[in-house]
């Protein structure tokens, strides 16, 4: 079995996998929030998402504080979750400005290439409206 077999098998797996918890994955708050933030409309909000990783980080803090002042062992797994999610809503920032640059440089494009097509056809001072433009 080739590589690119094995890729393709694994990568099915996990869209399996990934449609297979999708039901369960919309309750959580930060993936609510990350599919919101992707979006063309979302995607400015990017960096003030990044203020929420405030939260989950000082609760896993009182967390770790309360494990380590003798309280029980399980709340490790809800601290995890906690610096797990602060991770996300940190990687969202930079993740949501990389997609807006790409966003609007593919609208600019369009943008000149309607212009361009405009001008060519004798008609330069129509005013082209695109669907979907830049906020």
């Amino acid at each position: 079995m080739f590589l690119s077999d094995r890729v393709r098998r694994r990568w099915r797996q996990s869209e399996n996998t990934a449609q297979n918890l999708e039901p369960a994955r919309r309750l959580f708050p930060t993936n609510r929030i990350r599919d919101a933030v992707h979006t063309r409309r979302g995607l400015k909000w990017g960096i003030p998402a990044m203020l929420l990783a405030a939260p989950y980080i000082a609760a896993a803090k009182l967390l770790t504080d309360h494990i380590e002042q003798g309280g029980p062992g399980w709340p490790h797994l809800v601290a995890l979750l906690c610096a797990w999610n602060a991770l996300k809503m940190l990687w969202l920032g930079p993740m949501s400005l990389i997609a807006l640059a790409r966003v609007r440089y593919r609208e600019h494009i369009q943008r000149r290439n309607a212009r361009r097509e405009a001008e060519s056809h004798g008609t330069p001072g129509e005013a082209l409206a695109m669907a979907g433009g830049a906020s």
